[in-house]
This record gives structure tokens, C-alpha cells and sequence, in this order.
């Protein structure tokens, strides 16, 4: 059974748990070009300048100067960047670092902001170059000042009603759809792991998103099977015991309703 390319922390800078690579460095005046693949880590690219394509979970990106991107362990993802970028790549994982992550994959912060977030890796970068006394801690610090600005970011230009409690109910409901789609396909059993009643879960999608719970329930299942049927050559009945289907005609029928192909023709039309 083939499955998407895994990728891991290579580089022993923090025993596998941490790295972060100077971008104009890593390209030695090469374009990189990265096929389809995903990770079991989080993953930072930084762009100072420069330029290329960057497709993370079948969204397309244009990569321009004072660009972000974040990525949650588990998305898929490929990228292209063109020779003469600049700026950094820090991967880190949950035994480095456990704080709070962010939910968006694209950030394009003003020029003001940037520069400070910019500045947070190079002082990161230094750190973990130097390897002076206590720079595991440092680096940990500011990786928690870095994500904090982050969300500062997200927090300005979300809307107004979308309260600190809202949204720290949404980002644990999206996280536990991250880890428990295969095994919970009811709404009812997230609200059950927030302490939550289905109103209420309903009601902070809706406020949030626009979304009802069940919608985001649904798009997260559709999402991982686009990555399997994308990216593997798996069958169509492997990729839906996978997901936690026995039925393979049923998770071939509710694919189709939610994007009007067959997971074959689905394949077939957009690998």
C-alpha cells in the first residue's frame, strides 16, 4: 500500500525536532522544485523576496516578496521556488515545541510587521547557528513570540464578532477533526469532546466560518481523501477503510455528492 510521501526533520540541529535553513542558502542559486508530499511536523516558509508557486492542500499560491506560510503537520503540499529567494524555512515539531499553532496557511503581513517577524527568525537562525548556553530555551522563546504575532495578525483582520472564545473553541474543533476523522463521523461526538451541546458547536462554526459544524465535518473527510486519491496510487477501497468506511460504494456515493465525481474520475481528471 503506497502512501503520501512522509517527510521528516532531517537536519540534526535539535536532535530531529528542529531546524531552520537560510532559504537563499538551501537554493545555492537553484530553483527547488518539491513534488507532492506532507509532513509530520510544522512547517514555516518565510519569504523575504523572491518568487515561485506553493500549493498546500490543492490551494494554489503565488509566492511573492513578504510572503508567509504556515503548515500544520499532516498537510499536503508542493512547491516550486525560483532561484535568487531569500528569507528562511524553520521546521519544528510537538517533542520542541507545543505552544499554540495558527490555522492559516497564508499570511501577508504590511511591511512594519513583516520586518519584525523577519527579524524573530534571524535572531532564531542565530541562535541555533551559535549554540551558546541556554539557546534551546531562547530559540523556544522567541518561536513563541514569532506564533504570537502570527496570531495577532489572523486576530486583525478576522471580524469583529468573532470573539477570543470563539475562535479557541473553533481551533480545538478543527484540531480534533485533524486527528479523529477516521474514527468519529458525528457532529455529536466533537461536541461531546468540547463539552459542548450541538447548538453550540453549531453556533460558533456559523459565527466563525459561516460554516455548520457538520459542513466543516464533511470538508475535513473530502480533504484527506483528495490527498490519498491525489497523491498514492492507493485503491479507491483502500483510501476508504482509510477513512473509516467498510463501504466502499457508500464513501464512493458520499464523495460524489460532495464534489460531483467519482473518487476514480476525480483521480482521473485532476492528477
Amino acid at each position: 500500500m503506497k502512501k503520501i510521501p512522509v517527510r521528516h526533520i532531517s537536519e540534526p540541529a535539535l536532535s530531529g525536532s528542529f531546524s531552520i535553513r537560510d532559504i537563499q542558502a538551501l537554493l545555492a542559486g537553484e530553483d527547488m522544485i518539491q513534488p507532492l508530499h506532507r509532513h509530520d511536523f510544522f512547517y514555516v516558509l518565510v519569504i523575504e523576496k523572491g518568487s515561485g508557486k506553493h500549493e498546500i492542500d490543492f490551494t494554489p499560491y503565488t509566492i511573492s516578496d513578504n510572503t508567509i506560510f504556515f503548515m500544520r503537520p499532516g498537510q499536503v503540499h508542493q512547491l516550486t521556488l525560483n532561484a535568487g529567494c531569500t528569507g528562511y524555512m524553520m521546521l519544528y515539531n510537538t517533542n520542541f515545541f507545543t505552544g499554540k499553532a495558527v490555522n492559516i496557511n497564508l499570511y501577508q503581513p504590511g511591511a512594519e510587521r513583516f520586518r519584525k517577524l523577519s527579524s524573530v527568525l534571524t535572531y532564531i537562525f542565530r541562535e541555533c547557528a551559535e549554540k551558546q548556553e541556554g539557546y534551546e530555551e531562547v530559540i523556544k522563546a522567541n518561536l513563541s513570540i514569532f506564533l504570537i504575532e502570527l496570531g495577532r495578525q489572523h486576530s486583525e483582520i478576522q471580524p469583529k464578532h468573532v470573539t477570543p472564545y470563539i475562535q479557541e473553541q473553533l481551533d480545538k474543533f478543527l484540531a480534533l477533526l485533524d486527528t479523529h476523522i477516521a474514527g468519529y463521523k458525528q457532529v455529536s461526538d466533537y461536541a461531546g469532546m468540547l463539552n459542548l451541546s450541538l447548538y453550540q458547536l453549531n453556533s460558533i462554526t456559523r459565527t466563525a466560518l459561516g460554516k455548520t459544524s457538520s459542513e466543516l465535518l464533511n470538508e475535513r473527510i473530502i480533504l484527506e481523501a483528495k490527498r490519498y486519491l491525489l497523491a498514492t496510487s492507493e485503491q479507491v477501497k483502500e483510501i476508504a477503510y482509510h477513512l473509516g468506511y467498510e463501504d466502499v460504494s457508500y464513501f464512493t456515493r458520499f464523495f460524489k455528492k460532495h464534489t460531483g465525481y467519482t473518487p476514480v474520475a476525480f483521480r482521473d481528471d485532476f492528477r
